[in-house]
């Protein structure tokens, strides 16, 4: 469907949260700065900015302690809002982290009574999710964790994530859902340690499911870049094994709290690489903005901060073709990569021969070790082009 309120056409499946656009610009030393928006608004703010879609968590649309009549009439409200303005759902998760019941964790918690709760909240919210057409369901567990190992033994904790995820796979096959389960790391916030730190430790996870074709990852930028890892590393990973099911944009200073900021706005070499990754890889899933706007702004401002999000990821992208059309750069790669089809038959495929021929070969290492890369000139072409001067 058309968007009727968008001023842009859209050509990516760029999405933003409720919970992003929405905003108030709370923070831990300072209270809000922006009023509240509704659902509602907060669509046709992301249809006049040229956004394709909007992901949720249960609560962002139904408060928690919403009468079933509420509930019905916001959810109703919400549908027609979708059909007016041409946005789609592709995503929804669940909120087992605001509540207080959450503080010791949701699906990892040592109280069982919290454990069925929280899987009755996400069944609930995996209902609502296919009521508004999403088919990925992202678990992002910020409470799965301890501050103290005194508390809890973490294999415990493993366990215990397992069999819900397994749970909420049955039942998505049983309700006919068609979801694929996305599961985002982190390694720390709010949780002083949180169980499942990276990328990598969800990938290891998900082959001891009872359906790992059903779940994949839903890696951050923010959520790697916070311990200093080189997060296009960690989506290539996700990528080469079949496993990146969706993907938050926004951007982090390593070191810091979760920044959440503006796609690009804080390493613009990192996002350029990882805009080239997807790009190389035929990723066609969501690019979901999973950031906030400065606390400097007004919702005007927000507007700007979305439309940058955009706009960064489409610069990007062009700057990718004009690295791909340059003689020069793909001159130094043809210099960089040397190939031989029987060196490459021999590392590639076991046998006998192969390795009496591996033993057999006389390689010239001295040579090797002072053959030149050009790695300085391609990385400085690279960022002649991404500063726009080539």
């Amino acid at each position: 469907m058309a968007r009727k309120n968008s001023t842009a056409p859209v050509a990516e499946k760029f999405t933003f949260g409720l919970w992003t656009v929405g905003n108030i610009g709370r923070d831990p030393f300072g209270l809000p700065v922006r009023q509240p928006l509704t659902a509602v608004q907060i669509l046709k703010l992301l249809a006049e900015v040229g956004a394709y879609g909007v992901n949720l968590h249960d609560n962002d649309l139904v408060p928690i302690d919403a009468t079933p009549a509420r509930a019905k009439r916001l959810i109703g409200d919400f549908k027609k809002a979708l059909s007016d303005t041409g946005l789609v759902v592709p995503m929804a998760t669940t909120n087992l982290f605001s509540e207080p019941i959450f503080k010791d964790g949701a699906f990892t918690s040592a109280d069982v009574r919290v454990r069925a709760y929280a899987m009755q909240k996400t069944l609930r919210a995996m209902d609502l999710g296919a009521e508004l057409g999403a088919k990925i369901y992202v678990f992002w567990g910020g409470r799965e964790g301890a501050e103290s190992d005194a508390a809890k033994d973490p294999t415990a904790g493993i366990q215990r994530l397992r069999e819900a995820i397994n749970f909420f796979c049955q039942y998505s096959i049983d309700n006919n859902y068609g979801f694929r389960l996305a599961l985002e790391a982190k390694p720390n916030e709010p949780r002083g340690h949180i169980y499942f730190a990276t990328t990598a430790n969800y990938l290891a996870f998900i082959e001891t499911l009872d359906y790992p074709e059903m779940v994949g990852v839903n890696p951050e930028v923010a959520h790697e870049s916070m311990a200093g890892l080189n997060f296009v590393h960690h989506v290539a990973q996700a990528l080469e094994a079949g496993k990146l099911f969706h993907i938050d944009l926004n951007d982090q200073e390593p070191g810091r709290y979760d920044q959440d900021f503006r796609f690009g706005s804080a390493n613009i070499k990192q996002a350029f690489f990882l805009v080239k990754l997807l790009i190389d890889h035929g990723y066609d899933g969501p690019l979901h903005f999973d950031a906030h706007a400065y606390r400097t702004e007004d919702y005007e401002g927000v507007k700007d901060f979305a439309r940058g999000c955009m706009m960064t990821y489409r610069l990007l992208k062009e700057k990718v073709a004009r690295w791909r059309a340059d003689k020069e750069i793909q001159g130094l790669l043809q210099h960089i990569h040397v190939h031989d089809d029987e060196l490459e038959s021999l590392c590639a495929n076991y046998s006998s021969e192969a390795v009496r021929k591996l033993k057999d070969r006389k390689f010239d290492i001295r040579a090797l070790g002072e053959r030149g890369l050009a790695y300085e000139r391609l990385d400085q072409l690279t960022m002649e082009i991404i500063m726009g001067v080539r």
